[in-house]
């Protein structure tokens, strides 16, 4: 490996590195302003089933979560799953976490409990995770499938999040913001695998 490859590598690390950690410091940042200065009413900003001002909560909820212990459990699979996508390309990280937000929220809105505050980024959590998991079955590559082979092995048991079986936990979200990261995997593992095949037609036909 050249000196250049080994500086753009650096240089992609970095970028990966920042991007995470900005988000990370944001959500915590959000979370310390709501418990000192709000008392944790920014929480009722969150997605309300079946209102009007609760569609706004589908921007805000990812943002917002019930104290540091629910954070805190959010964090950890936020970066792991979130550096994994970005291994491959930046662009892709951005599709996920819009598609699993709009999708999860929306799906929120429309099924969950009329009594009911959905807050935290686990919806979009979920989505990266559909997302890696899928993506191998839309791209038809080797790398894609090795790493949803090796996701579905570390994080399978994530998959029974996305059923109703705790109280008190948003399986709405989870279930919708996998479909949300799902519908990501067939958009750019579809492209992927279409402009593979026209590379591999047009070098066939150069021959």
């Amino acid at each position: 490996m050249g000196t250049s490859e080994t500086r753009a590598i650096t240089r992609e690390l970095k970028l990966h590195a920042a991007l995470l950690g900005g988000v990370v410091a944001l959500l915590w940042a959000i979370e310390i302003l709501d418990f000192t200065v709000f008392r944790g009413s920014l929480d009722t900003l969150g997605i309300r089933p079946r209102t009007i001002p609760g569609l706004v909560g589908i921007a805000l909820a990812p943002w917002l979560h019930g104290g540091f212990a629910h954070l805190a459990a959010n964090t950890v699979p936020l970066v792991a799953l979130g550096w994994l996508i970005l291994l491959r390309r930046t662009s892709d990280l951005v599709l996920v976490t819009l598609l699993s937000a709009l999708v999860g929220g929306l799906g929120v809105w429309l099924i969950g409990s009329s009594s009911s505050v959905h807050i935290g980024a686990s919806g979009v959590i979920f989505g990266y995770f559909g997302f890696l998991l899928l993506r191998g079955w839309f791209e038809r590559s080797l790398l894609a499938i090795a790493l949803s082979l090796v996701v579905g092995f570390v994080y399978g048991g994530m998959i029974w999040g996305v059923l109703p079986t705790q109280v008190g936990i948003s399986w709405e979200g989870h279930l919708f913001g996998f479909l949300g990261g799902v519908l990501a995997a067939r958009l750019v593992g579809g492209r992927l695998r279409a402009q593979a095949a026209g590379a591999g037609g047009r070098s066939m036909s150069r021959r």
